[in-house]
This record gives C-alpha cells, structure tokens and sequence, in this order.
C-alpha cells in the first residue's frame, strides 16, 4: 500500500482544511494517509476517519500564541526546517504533497530525489504576494521551492494563468483540480438545527469567511451603512474568525450596526445557516477556488459574488449575480 503525507499549517476550519480532510477521507480506504501539520488541535481534526495517522509539530494552536510567540516560533520553525523534515518526513513515503502555501510549501521542498512531490495552490499567488520590495524577495524564494516539486496542482484555471506570469521558466508539470465536494454530508449536516431564527421581515444574507484583509469584510461593512442609510433593509450575518476579528467588531460599533452586521463566530457546521438564509455571499479582493461557493452551489443558494476566481467556481452555476470587483459603484 502507497504511504502518502500530505502537509498543511493546521486543522483549523478553513477551505482548504476541508478540502484536505475530504480528500483523505476517501483516499485512506486504498492508501496509507498521514497528515502532517504545524499547529495541533484544529477543528477538523476530530472529522478524520480513524486510519489516517496525525502528526502535530506543536501541540498547541496558533492562535492561543502570545504575540511575542507569534513571532519567534515561525522563525525557529523556518531555522530549523531542515531537521524538521529529515525527522518526521524525509524516506518515510511514498508521496510528499505540500496542500497549502507558504511554510508547509518551504518544509516539503527539502531535497530528496528518492519520492514524488506535489504542491498544492490554492489562491492567487501573484495577490498573496503583493507588490512591495519584501513580496519581490519572496516571489524569487519561492521560485526555489517550487522548482522541487514534480507536479504543481491549481484549484482553478484562474490560479494556474496567474502562477505562470510570475514563474515562466519552471518545468514541472502543471495541472488543475477543482476542489473536491462531498455532497451528501454538506446536505445532510444543511438539515441540523440551529441557534438562529432569521428575520423574515429584512433580507438575510451569511457570509463563511475568514476575518482577513483578503476576504473584504470592512469593505462589506462599508457597503452595508451605505445601503442601510438609502433604506435598503438587510442583514448580514458573517460565520468565521479571524485576526481582524477586533478591528471589525470596532468598525461594527462605530456605525451603529450591531443589529444589522452580525458576526457569529466560527461554527463547526455553517451549512443549516447557509441553507436557511436568503442569499449566500462572498465579496473577496481576491481567491482560489472557494469552497464555500461550491457548498453554496450544493444547497441551492442564489450567491452573490466579487469578480474574482469565484467566478470559475460558478461557470455552471444560474442562481448568481457577480458584481464588480469595487465599492466605489455602491458608495
């Protein structure tokens, strides 16, 4: 049987984390899955079916970190990524599949010529990265590292096209893979009841997102007053956390929009509040493949969206309205 690892910096709820999680769900029945990550006790780990084997490099998460620790641990983790991957992964497997950006990327790319390896995209590297002197340093590190991995895999043809302007010399195969969406557990979790009974007197939409600068929620809060003060009646109700989480709830208060801007937290099953709500909605600066587009789809919903990758994720998708990329058209 193929032992086969796969890396990710944790379990935490998340996209990707959901992908992976489904993924070796299915591949564990013929293959011997591991999964590596950095920070332990991630929501998802408790959703592993119980042949995979979990191997956590700290047994704590990150956001439990002080900011001070914050700091030193990614930097003695990229110190001593070497030894890391000589320890816990290196002659241990048949496959090495580095399944998100960034540091996971950098351990798995250690030289080792006796196995497969395989890195997984999923966003818009060229926005990840930025446009400062520090993204340029990055963007010629990270040609290094990706220059050890036999396969590239992108999670929409929208990543690969960007990848390519920015690494146009690299040889290794390159190859799209849609994210993969278990349709039966998203229906079945959609019917579990919950602790929110929508307004049916104002328009309801959810959000499932991460509280990062990526996904635009300060620039939906924006749009949100706006709207309000013309007499729009509507709320928002946006699942996640994320390290924005202070900043928001400030600019929540700020404009009087408790009520209205409502901000749920993370939730193990957001499905029966995105089945239960009027629109489902995303208005990212940029992204992959999102996956909560594609549960979205599974359930039914109208889905609004910011022009982004998203947009390949809804390609055969009616029930959409994609809107422009800005706020300047709504203010």
């Amino acid at each position: 049987m193929k032992k086969i690892i796969f890396g990710i910096t944790s379990l935490n709820i998340g996209g990707a984390e959901r992908v992976l999680v489904d993924i070796c769900n299915k591949l564990c029945e013929k293959y011997d899955i591991t999964i590596f990550t950095i920070y332990a006790k991630g929501e998802f780990e408790k959703s592993l079916n119980k042949k995979i084997k979990l191997i956590n490099l700290y047994n704590f998460k990150y956001e439990n970190l002080t900011k001070m620790q914050q700091n030193i641990i990614p930097l003695k983790f990229a110190l001593m990524k070497k030894r890391i991957y000589n320890t816990y992964i290196k002659n241990k497997f048949d496959i090495e599949i580095a399944f998100l950006e960034g540091p996971i990327t950098t351990l798995f790319s250690q030289k080792n010529n006796s196995v497969k390896k395989i890195a997984w995209v999923h966003n818009d590297i060229g926005m990840v990265f930025g446009h400062n002197i520090k993204s340029m340093i990055k963007k010629i590190l990270n040609n290094n590292i990706y220059k050890q991995y036999k396969k590239i895999v992108f999670v929409s043809n929208h990543n690969k096209e960007k990848y390519l302007k920015i690494y146009k010399k690299q040889k290794n195969e390159k190859l799209v893979i849609h994210n993969y969406v278990d349709k039966d557990e998203i229906i079945r979790k959609s019917n579990e009841n919950i602790d929110l009974e929508f307004d049916n007197n104002s328009i309801n939409f959810v959000t499932v997102s991460r509280l990062v600068k990526q996904k635009a929620i300060g620039r939906l809060i924006d749009v949100h007053y706006k709207l309000i003060e013309k007499g729009y009646k509507h709320k928002i109700y946006v699942i996640g956390d994320g390290e924005l989480k202070e900043e928001i709830k400030e600019k929540i208060k700020k404009f009087n929009l408790e009520k209205t801007f409502i901000l749920l937290g993370k939730k193990d099953n957001p499905y029966p509040y995105m089945k239960n709500a009027d629109y489902f909605c995303l208005f990212s600066y940029y992204e992959g493949l999102p996956m909560v587009l594609l549960e979205a789809k599974v359930l039914g919903k109208y889905i609004v969206c910011t022009d982004t990758a998203s947009r390949e994720a809804l390609e055969d998708y009616n029930n959409k309205k994609i809107v422009e990329n800005s706020e300047k058209r709504y203010i």
